[in-house]
């Protein structure tokens, strides 16, 4: 199978943004499913979806859903790896909503699709769920890993809230290479993978040492920022059980309060923060594969007056 892979830059006023596709080059345009990938907070687009790991394979969820027909697409958004990270913008979930908004058009004239099931990511997730409020016409589907609503009974943002003053401080916050490794093991070591750890790490801190404030200062401060009334498309979430970002309370009062009824809340064992690189991820991507591939709703009922 011919996956190809391709990278585009989009302007944004003065700021460049980097994107990158891949797909099966030998689906003729317009036949490939879109599958748009967000980054969280702490991690560009490149490591969070595109990992490879030398000696090591199954780490791309690019490649995975490419190999499975997807046109799949993914992007740094501003601050973040390739794109302009000197700017005074900290690059919270409004600034995300506009960096799809610049971005979509591409997405849709290459794809030669008018809609796409959006993934997102710890602060991809709210990212995600902001571009579907934002553009309910272009996402069909939407998938929500590491989510959090309201922010209630969330031991990780309890903690982060500590040093609000710091992220209201500087559009950028410092990391060092062991910070990597927090990212799962501050609520279950045991479900991460080291291999992972130091590749992100290895991979980011070529670019610098900061990340944006913004979805840290929004998950910290300014919860709730998604309205689950205004979400139209058929979502997804996937919780892991030790997910400290937030509590299951919280993450089943907003999946209640979605309108539309081809929702699914999955919760998986063995599992922490960031499900596509931990080590179950083969479990995480079957039951996210299964929501993208659910054979369309017959209605018998549909002609009935």
């Amino acid at each position: 199978m011919p996956i190809v892979a391709t990278e585009y830059w989009v302007k944004k006023g003065p700021v460049d943004l980097y994107v990158f596709r891949k797909r099966d080059d030998s689906l003729a345009k317009g036949t490939a499913p879109v599958l748009f990938l967000m980054h969280g907070s702490s991690l560009s687009a490149i490591p969070s979806f595109d990992l490879h790991i030398p000696g090591h394979t199954g780490y791309s969820v690019m490649d995975h859903y490419a190999q499975l027909g997807f046109d799949v697409w993914t992007m740094d958004h501003e601050g973040y790896g390739r794109s302009t990270r000197d700017t005074e913008n900290n690059s919270d979930v409004a600034c995300a909503v506009e960096d799809i908004r610049v971005t979509l058009p591409l997405v849709l004239r290459e794809s030669g699709r008018t809609a796409f099931a959006c993934f997102g990511q710890s602060g991809g997730a709210l990212r995600a769920a902001a571009v579907a409020e934002h553009f309910p016409e272009q996402v069909d589907r939407l998938i929500l890993d590491g989510f959090v609503w309201t922010g209630k009974g969330s031991p990780t943002l309890e903690k982060r809230r500590e040093r609000l003053t710091e992220w209201r401080a500087s559009a950028r916050r410092k990391v060092d290479r062991a910070f990597f490794y927090t990212i799962f093991n501050r609520d279950h070591a045991a479900f991460g993978d080291p291999l992972v750890a130091e590749a992100w790490a290895d991979y980011e801190l070529r670019y610098g040492d900061t990340f944006p404030t913004g979805t840290y200062l929004d998950m910290s401060a300014n919860l709730p920022l998604i309205d689950p009334a205004r979400v139209k498309c058929p979502v997804l979430i996937l919780r892991g059980e030790h997910d400290g970002i937030a509590s299951d309370d919280d993450l089943i009062e907003f999946f209640r309060l979605l309108p539309n009824k081809d929702k699914q809340f999955v919760l998986l064992s063995g599992q922490a923060h960031v499900g596509p690189q931990a080590v179950n991820r083969h479990r995480f991507l079957h039951a996210m594969t299964a929501f993208l591939q659910l054979p369309a709703r017959r209605d018998p009922l549909a002609n009935v007056r």
